[in-house]
């Protein structure tokens, strides 16, 4: 059994500020105030530092950074896997979905090849009884490539609960995220340091190869429909922008809309019965960097079920408790936006809140100079996990 006392316990519904906190085998048992007299002498006084559930992120794409943090410099997956993990940790992070790249010819190094390792180290990870956090694999598919088309597929063989994440992306210009062109040849030029004439040359190129492939889109979402049908998968539409892409979506299984550009496509969504998740750097920075509708203008509507990290681990946390020091929502509400919001986009019961029977996945947190530190993270399997550190 371990107890944490004089907590500042968020909960679903309510803030308790002098909180008693009890976990054992790995789940929740008790969340109450800390009556005098009530305290175990065993118990770690956190001296009202925030306690929280676990960040459940839906996004991450860190560990692309982790394992190849320069071009040319790549190192060894097994390696990036356990280095990230102690990342995401410190982070509050207990529950990671690894963004994993179903696509070729990337300016990122992403190959098909690349993408089935990357895959089956995570696996191996989680297999080895070793894992820190609960690391679990976001398969995102380039909507244009047949090969990455076919990959995924072996990765989706068999019906499971929850089934896995899939995002339908298609980051060609003109589309999604960056549907105005002008937008993704500035950003080639900023972090390329290529010219504007190159920056135009290199979009024309890209066109060019999307429309050489246009037909292949509609394949691809009709198989993914097929798997979600079969149980196979939980489908993402990555980066909508109206509210006919999320029409078109919900025909084919979509039940999340990832990152939407538009306050038009969340709003549709959210009509429409989907869960919506936005990105954590963006409330950070207050914005969008390509431009589109502002993560805190889509949580301010209430349109907002989960905030992921994106390219950023730190972020969730960081940005949950930005929105509640704001006023933009209550705290118990902006936590959710990271914890029990994104657990529910993954289709996970078991954690996320700070009640009887959930995961005991914990964050210890205090606020310096308005920005939040993690003390301590508490994950599920830490328990076992040390029992077995010998063997």
């Amino acid at each position: 059994m371990s107890v944490l006392a004089h907590a500042k316990a968020v909960l679903p519904d309510r803030v308790i500020d002098d909180a008693l906190v009890v976990t054992e085998h790995g789940l929740i048992t008790h969340v109450g105030p800390a009556r005098p007299g009530a305290v175990p002498a065993e118990a770690l006084d956190v001296r009202g530092a925030l306690v929280l559930p676990g960040i459940v992120d839906t996004h991450s794409d860190g560990l692309e950074t982790e394992l190849r943090p320069r071009p040319g410099a790549e190192f060894e997956v097994g390696f990036g896997v356990s280095s990230f993990e102690g990342r995401v940790r410190a982070a509050g992070v207990t529950t990671v979905f690894h963004g994993v790249a179903f696509e070729s010819h990337n300016r990122k190094g992403r190959t098909v090849e690349r993408a089935i390792r990357l895959a089956a180290a995570i696996r191996e990870r989680v297999e080895s009884g070793h894992a820190m956090v609960d690391h679990r694999v976001l398969y995102r598919l380039d909507a244009r490539d047949p090969a990455g088309l076919a990959a995924l597929g072996t990765c989706l063989s068999g019906a499971v609960t929850p089934p896995p994440l899939v995002s339908f992306e298609d980051h060609t210009p003109g589309q999604g995220q960056y549907r105005d062109s002008a937008v993704y040849r500035r950003w080639l030029e900023g972090t390329e340091g290529i010219s504007a004439e190159e920056a135009q040359q290199r979009v024309e190129t890209l066109v060019a190869e999307r429309d050489a492939r246009i037909g292949h889109r509609e394949v691809a979402l009709g198989r993914l429909a097929e798997h979600a049908a079969l149980g196979r998968a939980r489908l993402l539409a990555h980066d909508p922008v109206t509210a006919e892409e999320i029409d078109v979506a919900l025909a084919n299984g979509v039940s999340v809309a990832e990152f939407p550009t538009t306050m038009e496509a969340a709003g549709a969504a959210r009509e429409r019965g989907l869960r919506v998740v936005a990105g954590a750097p963006n409330i950070l920075r207050g914005g969008s960097h390509s431009g589109n509708v502002a993560a805190a203008e889509l949580v301010a509507a209430g349109l907002v079920d989960g905030l992921s990290s994106d390219y950023l681990p730190s972020a969730p946390l960081a940005a949950a408790l930005l929105l509640a020091s704001r006023g933009v929502v209550p705290l118990p509400r902006a936590v959710a936006l990271v914890t029990s919001g994104p657990a529910a986009v993954a289709g996970l019961t078991d954690r996320g809140a700070l009640v009887p029977g959930r995961r005991a996945d914990l964050v210890v947190v205090t606020t310096d100079g308005g920005w939040p530190t993690v003390r301590m993270t508490v994950a599920a399997g830490d328990q076992a996990l040390l029992a077995g550190a010998g063997s």
